[in-house]
């Protein structure tokens, strides 16, 4: 018996390789690439744009200084023992406070094993607190628009408290790995509203103090991630709407709580309505902020490492 030989080569085992990005796909990235970029710009600005209507709108006016002062009047006349739970912000050492979140910054950075994940925060965290004692200090004014209002005449806007504790919350969320980032400021944003509730309850500050000390904050963080983005982009693209709302949203909170507080009828009113606002409007400021900035790498060393879309 003969054996038929067969002309039948054996199969062939495919072989993953990898796909070569077409021209249409090269540019739909780069397209995609200036969006993150546009957002995190736009929520720049309009945090910053916020900042100055905050300072023009309750600081510079007669009208803003009219509503802020009764605040100021009641606050004044209360007792220590009707506002019990904002004392224990007398008790805080704002600098060992300051002090011990630094270390707690970079000490989370070396066991992340990113040093320079860890300075990154590290400025991000006090670049705004010199600027917010910069600004008070040297360079804005209170003019004294209502004399013999009985208010203090000094500058206090920004707030150095609010400043503080919203820097602390914020360089906590960049820090930590981006996954964890919705639960810190979930977990942050309340205490940052207790520090700017009990700043208007003790007298120390106006409403308009607190809300500009958080957006001074978020609009350093927020241009540090322009610069991060511009470089190494690590998201989708985003609609034009979102856009608008992040350059527009920020000075929407300074004007309806504006709105608010020149609306009372009262002293009394005024009074509990700015403890109100306090709290919802750096909360706000904080949720504006932390949108676009929930899938930035602030990592300068990773440039290897992108989040996933």
């Amino acid at each position: 018996m003969g054996v038929m030989i067969t002309d039948r080569t054996p199969p062939t085992v495919p072989i993953d390789v990898p796909p070569v990005p077409t021209e249409t796909a090269r540019h739909a990235l780069a397209a995609s690439r200036p969006w993150r970029t546009a957002v995190l710009a736009a929520a720049t600005a309009g945090l910053a744009l916020a900042f100055l209507v905050a300072y023009l709108l309750f600081v510079q006016t007669p009208a803003g200084q009219r509503a802020e002062d009764g605040v100021v009047h009641s606050a004044q006349s209360l007792t220590r023992s009707a506002v019990d739970w904002a004392q224990l912000l007398r008790q805080l050492d704002l600098v060992v406070v300051l002090g011990a979140a630094g270390l707690a910054v970079l000490l989370l950075a070396l066991v992340r094993r990113r040093f320079a994940l860890g300075v990154t925060a590290l400025v991000l965290f006090l670049l705004p607190l010199g600027l917010a004692q910069l600004l008070k200090v040297y360079l804005l004014e209170r003019p004294e628009a209502l004399s013999g209002s009985g208010a203090p005449g000094h500058n206090s806007f920004p707030s150095g408290h609010v400043s503080a504790a919203t820097a602390v919350l914020f360089a906590l969320a960049v820090v930590l790995p981006a996954r964890y980032r919705t639960w810190v400021f979930a977990l942050g944003a309340p205490i940052v509203a207790w520090v700017a509730a009990s700043t208007v309850a003790l007298g120390w500050h106006r409403l308009s103090d607190t809300v500009g000390g958080s957006l001074l904050v978020a609009t350093v963080v927020c241009a540090g991630a322009v610069l991060v983005s511009a470089r190494r982009p690590d998201g989708r693209r985003i609609p034009p709407l979102a856009t608008a709302f992040a350059l527009l949203g920020p000075s929407a909170v300074v004007l309806g709580g504006y709105a608010v507080l020149s609306s009372g009828t009262s002293d009394s009113a005024q009074f509990v309505a700015a403890m109100v606002l306090a709290a919802f409007s750096v909360v706000a400021v904080a949720l504006l902020a932390a949108w676009p900035l929930r899938r930035v790498n602030f990592d300068p060393a990773g440039a290897r490492t992108r989040l996933a879309p």
